[in-house]
């Protein structure tokens, strides 16, 4: 895989589309091009049901074929932080997933609602704020979920609202991104 590797890229697509393997893949190809180079992933899934566990499990299972070297950080809602304190110019930071992220950031299982109230916004802006300063690379994943119908539930209409803004704004500061199809990467952006 001889791939560009841009200070930013959104890897976007619809569910099993092939982000994550894309996202690993450009990790590899860093790692690969020096000894020196590092690999962050901030995991934003948290596991509470046995459906849950399988899907982290199975991603840790790949991860340890593809890229067994990465630094798995699990961190569900303060990912500003994260980026913040483990960006550095030899470091590429994977983080997988927004679209899990702002889940639970709107939606906070119920077994964690009442131990922290978080601001959504202060927490979207603090991520945004961190990943234009980031030292070194960053490829983040997001679901593609606006193109199917109109949800019927408001909770989910403003979800589906929320993330869409999100990956807009994240495209916007972005240097690259890529829309995953059936595992094919089609380049969306690109510096001119």
């Amino acid at each position: 895989m001889d791939e560009q590797i841009y200070q930013s890229e959104l890897i976007i697509g619809g569910q099993k589309s092939g982000k994550s393997k894309r996202a690993e893949q450009l990790a590899r190809c860093w790692l690969d091009t020096s000894q020196t180079h590092c690999a962050t992933l901030i995991a934003t899934a948290q596991v509470f049901d046995a459906e849950m566990k399988s899907r982290v499990d199975h991603h840790r299972a790949l991860r340890a074929k593809t890229i067994p070297e990465v630094i798995v950080i699990e961190e569900p809602v303060h990912i500003g932080e994260m980026i913040v304190r483990h960006s550095s110019p030899g470091t590429l930071i994977i983080l997988d997933c927004l679209t899990v992220w702002l889940t639970n950031l709107l939606m906070p299982h119920p077994d964690l609602a009442s131990s922290e109230q978080v601001d959504a916004d202060k927490e979207v802006g603090l991520f945004l704020q961190a990943l234009g300063y980031a030292k070194g690379p960053v490829v983040l994943v997001s679901n593609e979920i606006g193109l199917g119908v109109i949800p019927m539930g408001r909770e989910t209409r403003r979800f589906v609202d929320e993330l869409g803004r999100l990956n807009q704004r994240v495209a916007e500061v972005s240097a690259a991104v890529t829309l995953m199809v059936a595992g094919i990467p089609i380049k969306a952006k690109r510096p001119s």
